[in-house]
């Protein structure tokens, strides 16, 4: 059985990151809500903070569309359960429009995303310290056209579905002038633009922005810029190439079998250390029968009445201070650790199971003491992207042999990562091993996809 999906959506990209399409993407999200819509909120790619700017406006989750992590199928399943009771879609790109899982491959870029789910896409450009040089770079892209994108040359791309163009750090008056050369040259509207705002800034840092909890006045700085918007926005034209998007067709959900009659209390980490989740984990956990409890290892005392934790990342090393210095905490996942609790930890979560923490001034603050390590900055990225979880060894959760797709990003390492798994790109040209056990933890760096290998959560579970 299946049915349609027929969610008016529009996917915002740029050239390159770093153009404002975060900051755009919020302030669009902001204004549809001013006109009376209900948007829904998805990032292309597996980033965690961009989503956390959605919902800093929107106060609902934003779900990642990814190709690797979820392929096709678990893309449109994505927008489906994104989209109920909403109206319209904004899908945030990553990266430049065209980037995709290597260098010389559009496959999983936003123009794939944008090709996968009929998405029409508007590009955001950078303009600062440009003019008449904005038209052959736009041109470029609204002419750039692609016959092969998954390796596959029986692929026919007629159009890379640019419907309109946003011109970013543009003073009015030149963005009259170039918008008509820019039409006249392309056949590509541009439906809006903003002016250099001084005083609006995100800052970043190694992970990419910092998170929006840590900016002060940040829905105020979201709501000026969209302020800014409304005033140059043809946002008629907006709605009318959001209703261009295709009709998709959907499957039927897969059955998980009997719920059981008590829910199974999952204790989840959750405040300003950690941070980073997939929500489609969260759903599939639910839809397995967890029920999903908040907790924090910085404020609260000790664990809530949860039969199993799940530790995610984050920035355990902005907070070490405080985490260590939680010592009830520390004490109480320790013991549920020996008492043989099933535990989860990545990335973040996996530093603070470690003996010891080094935090970004050197200073050494004991942690959770669950697993042999000390946890230091290395001061540049030490993996970086998609990876391929597959088990070499017996452990509580991932069969030997089995395979959990999942991502990594982190400038920290440890001094004992752990040989349970062999850690592979995608590519097959680099591995490594990872991974710790103790008991019924199960601990390592990449940030896992659980509906990727739905036994490895049954075995969580269950």
């Amino acid at each position: 059985m299946s049915y349609d999906l027929d969610l008016p959506r529009i996917l915002i990209s740029a050239p390159k990151s770093g153009s404002g399409k975060t900051l755009i993407t919020c302030a669009i999200l902001r204004l549809l809500e001013r006109k009376g819509y209900k948007p829904a909120s998805f990032k292309c790619g597996p980033d965690y903070i961009d989503p956390m700017f959605h919902k800093t406006v929107l106060g609902i989750p934003s779900r990642n569309i990814d190709l690797f992590l979820m392929e096709e199928e678990g893309i449109i399943r994505a927008l489906r359960k994104g989209s109920e009771d909403h109206d319209i879609g904004i899908i945030e790109g990553v990266m430049g429009y065209f980037d995709g899982m290597s260098a010389t491959s559009a496959k999983g870029s936003s123009y794939d995303i944008s090709r996968i789910t009929g998405t029409p896409a508007i590009l955001v450009v950078d303009c600062k310290g440009m003019s008449r040089s904005i038209l052959p770079m736009v041109k470029g892209f609204c002419d750039y056209c692609l016959n092969d994108v998954a390796g596959d040359s029986n692929i026919g791309i007629s159009s890379n579905n640019i419907k309109g163009l946003f011109l970013n750090n543009i003073s009015d008056h030149l963005c009259d002038e170039i918008s008509e050369l820019i039409l006249r040259e392309t056949g590509v509207p541009v439906i809006g633009h903003l002016p250099d705002l001084k005083d609006i800034e995100i800052g970043s840092r190694y992970l990419g922005l910092v998170m929006p909890s840590e900016i002060p006045g940040i829905l105020s700085q979201i709501y000026r810029v969209c302020d800014a918007l409304e005033e140059r926005f043809d946002f008629d034209s907006f709605i009318k190439i959001s209703r261009e998007a295709e009709d998709l067709k959907i499957s039927a959900e897969e059955n998980y079998g009997t719920k059981p009659y008590t829910p199974i209390r999952v204790g989840v980490a959750m405040d300003e250390a950690f941070c980073f989740y997939y929500e489609d984990n969260f759903d599939l956990l639910r839809e397995m029968g967890a029920e999903i409890v908040s907790f924090s290892p910085i404020h609260d005392k000790e664990l809530p009445k949860v039969s199993r934790l799940i530790l995610g990342g984050g920035y355990p090393e902005l907070y070490a201070k405080e985490l260590s210095e939680n010592r009830s905490m520390k004490e109480s996942i320790k013991n549920a650790a020996i008492s043989g609790m099933p535990i989860l930890a990545e990335c973040g979560g996996f530093l603070y199971l470690k003996s010891s923490l080094r935090d970004l001034d050197g200073n050494n603050f004991e942690m959770a003491d669950v697993l042999p390590g000390e946890a230091y900055m290395t001061g540049k990225l030490t993996h970086f992207g998609y990876v391929n979880v597959s088990a070499v060894s017996a452990n509580p959760y991932l069969e030997v042999g089995s395979t959990v797709r999942g991502h990594e990003y982190h400038y920290y390492d440890t001094t004992d990562n752990g040989d349970i798994c062999d850690i592979v790109k995608p590519s097959g040209t680099r591995s490594w091993k990872g991974y710790q056990t103790m008991n019924n933890v199960f601990a390592g760096f990449a940030h896992l996809y659980y509906p990727s290998c739905k036994d490895f959560i049954r075995k969580f579970l269950y």
